[in-house]
């Protein structure tokens, strides 16, 4: 059974469709083993771009750009669960390229999505997740959804972000600089347009251990050292929940290490990733 995939970067992305016939776009790059990555919240597929260079020389990725951003088109009416079914659908394209399992990573909002795949996907051999994002993570001001959603119908789509990473993530003002510097501000600038229905959803959407009390895929939550204390609460019951789930943490790191310190990220993907099954 081979696993061991030659691909240069993708310089424009394929598709696969899903459940409810949207068209789902994916970057694919590098060689080796099948990885699929879902990046997070207010963002697309470019937020993991200091992440997949460190990978893609072992690994094939195939960068989601999820619903309604991207490439990716969008349904008339969203609903958490069809964005489950959009990641089964490409950790099945990938499953198909090579024959053999695939690695499924998640951040933030995009782990939440990982993590329900990981019950609808076939193939699926190892889950990496990095802070899911459920009610109770972050706290949510007075407000502050309603202000989102203002400055987003008025086109306002920088100050809406703004506002979200300031008041909702906690960024300080130095960090949100450097996001702003990154050339992934400009997509999450254009995805503004799925900020409200994403933050409603991170508000309210609560764990639901029950479904994941079976489900033995081999799973690593990823949680910075830093990270509030909602965000850590979270992760452990997730990974209680789990018959094979493992917290690594990321020293000094929060919830944006993907950006800050990639390397820690990327190192913990392959280390997981090249462990024997079983181990």
């Amino acid at each position: 059974m081979s696993t061991t995939i030659a691909a240069s970067p993708s310089v424009a992305p394929a598709f696969v469709t899903s459940s409810d016939g949207t068209r789902i776009g994916y970057w694919r790059s590098g060689s080796g083993p099948p990885l699929v990555m879902v990046h997070g919240g207010l963002a697309d597929h470019t937020t993991l771009a200091r992440l997949v260079p460190l990978l893609d020389s072992r690994l094939t990725v195939y960068a989601v750009d999820r619903r309604g951003r991207g490439a990716s088109g969008d349904g008339r009416n969203h609903a958490i669960e069809r964005e489950y079914d959009d990641v089964a659908a490409v950790v099945h394209a990938a499953a198909r390229d090579c024959g053999g399992p695939v690695a499924l990573y998640g951040h933030s909002f995009g782990a939440t999505c990982a993590l329900g795949a990981g019950l609808r996907a076939h193939g699926v051999g190892r889950l990496i997740l990095y802070e899911p994002a459920f009610r109770g993570v972050f706290d949510y001001p007075a407000g502050l959804l309603d202000r989102v959603t203002a400055l987003v119908a008025a086109g306002r789509a920088d100050e809406a972000l703004t506002v979200a990473f300031r008041e909702r993530v906690g960024v300080s003002a130095a960090e949100l600089d450097a996001l702003r510097a990154l050339p992934s501000w400009a997509a999450r600038i254009g995805s503004a347009a799925t900020m409200p229905r994403e933050l409603r959803l991170d508000a309210t959407l609560a764990f639901d251990p029950a479904p994941y009390t079976t489900c033995t895929t081999p799973t690593r939550l990823l949680l910075g050292e830093a990270s509030p204390a909602g965000q850590r609460s979270v992760v452990r019951s997730i990974a209680s929940a789990l018959p094979d789930g493992r917290i690594v943490v990321l020293p000094g790191q929060g919830h944006m290490a993907q950006a800050t310190a990639p390397d820690l990220v990327a190192d913990a993907v392959l280390g997981f990733v090249a462990e024997p099954a079983g181990s």
